[in-house]
């Protein structure tokens, strides 16, 4: 059980970064820890918080430049032995191959909807064993 559910997210859009945090809010579920989202602009924070901290869940902006969140997923995937869950944001439903092939657990299509991306971060975190404080 913990207090935080960890969320890293990284997008270079200031703007899609703070759609992803109105869309979340504070608490998704009542089953799972309040969250804390950790932004990030470019590839290298990403890498540099994956390997300072411990995150529950990351959150990549399929869209962003110049590193794109799909190759930013693929490369984590295999570089961290213990990534968390990654969800990619993505602007075309024919996108879904190239999130597969990142190793990519889930995707939300652009623009960000404040129903399906909670919900969908909510059965990430289920899945990955995350719980709220008892």
């Amino acid at each position: 059980m913990t207090a935080t559910a960890k969320v890293l997210l990284y997008s270079d859009d200031r703007t899609v970064r703070e759609q992803v945090r109105l869309a979340l809010g504070r608490r998704i579920a009542a089953d799972l820890p309040e969250l804390e989202v950790v932004d990030t602009a470019t590839q290298p924070a990403v890498l540099k918080a994956l390997s300072e901290g411990t995150y529950d869940l990351c959150i990549f902006d399929g869209e962003a430049v110049p590193s794109g969140g799909m190759g930013v997923a693929k490369q984590v995937k295999d570089e961290y032995a213990n990534c968390p869950p990654i969800l990619l944001l993505v602007a075309r439903p024919q996108d879904a191959w190239l999130a597969t092939w990142s190793g990519a657990e889930a995707i939300v299509g652009y623009p960000i909807d404040p129903v399906r991306l909670p919900q969908t971060v909510a059965d990430l975190l289920r899945h990955a064993g995350v719980a709220a404080k008892a």
